[in-house]
């Protein structure tokens, strides 16, 4: 009996539904099957890699995905449809609560109202440049009907527009979310290429800030002084952490004896959750930080008085770990935080800035305290010294002009010093 010949790898037989893979004449491994497409209906797509095994693994997690129920889009489908399918199967399981609302009113408002009945496949760089030169000139209460909607027109619906475009920023954000979605276009072989990469937009200007001075901050301590959260202004201005991460702090976070708090959670309010506590914003943001002397004493101050309301809270307490409450240990809403640091700020008879405007001011003072550049970007929790240095380059300005002007003042003669050249006799 003659012994089977062993089958190449590239013709096994696989099983019905399997999909086949096979490698082609350029070299590479080809990968087909069959998928759940938009539509109930089902399509053949075709991946590839530089290995049988990569191909098969592309191959079999798009199986995966359709016999799960998730339909895999058709190239050949609208930008409209892509873009849906990306937003409810994909960037869901991606990004937080509110990012994700966030890409879906952009999504909805300007992507697919301006670029939707677009074939995905035919979207081109042109494409993407020309609507956004549109958005930069078009009014938006005009194209949008805003005061079509008011009960009494004032502007555009009575022929006097008012000229209300998008922001810089704003459209650097239409055109990420854009991005964003067609790269993964590219990862699953949809596209050969992200054509929003190929669009260039202007760098918008960073936000202005008002950060507090010297004595500004000194003044608002100083008036804090009393106040049943004057421990969280303290950790606020002393280490410029973020509401959210201020909000999200457990007792278990912080080690007084030590001097040193563990940041790794943000107290966030989602739409379906609530005041929900989450991971930190980037996985930079976790970090170990020191805490001042005057921090460690305003906390253990605050931890006595929340004993006091818990014992007068009774039955009503509720425990949460967190360290900044209401007086009966419910979570503190950063609304209501904004509402308290504004009625601070009046107190104080200072001028009106924003909570994070503090986390500003931290990183402004330490910067002309001399402090490292990278030390205050492990303080900040920064992803990249690059976010530290383009946000504070206003200061790093200001510290150049007085480098050049104490340099300045060294090399002035003073006429004095004997390494200094005699002055030249006038000659009459």
């Amino acid at each position: 009996m003659t012994a089977p010949r062993d089958t190449p790898a590239s013709r096994r037989v696989r099983a019905n539904g399997d999909g086949t893979v096979y490698q082609r004449k350029d070299g590479r491994w080809e990968a087909a099957g069959y998928v759940l497409a938009p539509g109930n209906t089902r399509k053949r797509v075709r991946v590839y890699g530089t290995t049988r095994k990569e191909a098969l693994a592309k191959l079999t997690e798009k199986i995966a995905a359709s016999n799960r129920g998730l339909p895999v889009p058709s190239a050949q489908g609208s930008v409209a449809a892509y873009l849906t399918y990306w937003l409810e199967n994909v960037a869901v399981h991606h990004l937080r609560e509110n990012t994700h609302i966030r890409y879906t009113a952009c999504v909805h408002r300007y992507l697919i109202p301006g670029l939707g009945k677009k074939k995905l496949t035919k979207l081109a760089a042109k494409d993407v440049r020309t609507y956004l030169n549109q958005l930069r000139t078009t009014c938006q209460c005009c194209e949008r009907g805003i005061d079509t909607a008011r009960d009494e027109p004032r502007c555009c619906a009575v022929g006097q527009c008012c000229r209300k475009l998008l922001s810089p920023l704003t459209l650097t954000y239409i055109h990420s979310v854009l991005k964003s979605a067609l790269e993964h276009a590219v990862r699953e072989d949809e596209l050969p290429r992200n054509v929003a990469r190929n669009v260039k937009t202007t760098t918008p200007r960073p936000r202005r800030f008002q950060p507090l001075t010297a004595t500004e901050a000194r003044q608002l301590l100083q008036a804090a002084n009393g106040d049943r959260l004057h421990a969280l202004y303290e950790l606020a201005l002393r280490t410029g952490l973020r509401k959210g991460e201020l909000l999200g702090l457990h007792w278990e976070d912080l080690d007084l004896d030590g001097g040193t708090a563990t940041i790794h959670r943000s107290l966030q309010r989602t739409r379906t959750q609530g005041l929900t506590v989450l991971n930190t914003k980037t996985l930079a943001s976790e970090r170990r930080i020191a805490l001042p002397a005057e921090c460690i004493n305003s906390l253990k101050i605050y931890q006595e008085r929340r004993q006091e309301e818990r014992q007068a809270a009774g039955t009503g307490w509720t425990d949460n770990g967190l360290v900044f409450t209401t007086p009966k240990g419910r979570p503190l809403d950063p609304t209501n935080l904004t509402r308290r640091f504004r009625r601070l700020l009046h107190k104080a008879e200072l001028r009106t800035i924003r909570f994070h405007d503090l986390r500003h001011s931290t990183a402004t003072l330490l910067l002309e305290q001399g402090v490292d550049l990278i030390v205050i970007k492990e303080l900040l929790g920064h992803a990249h010294i690059g976010v530290t240095a383009g946000v504070y380059a206003h200061v790093r300005l200001r510290l150049q002009r007085q480098a050049i002007d104490t340099l300045g003042n060294a090399l002035r003669p003073t006429g004095n010093d004997p390494d200094d050249p005699p002055a030249a006799a006038v000659v009459r």
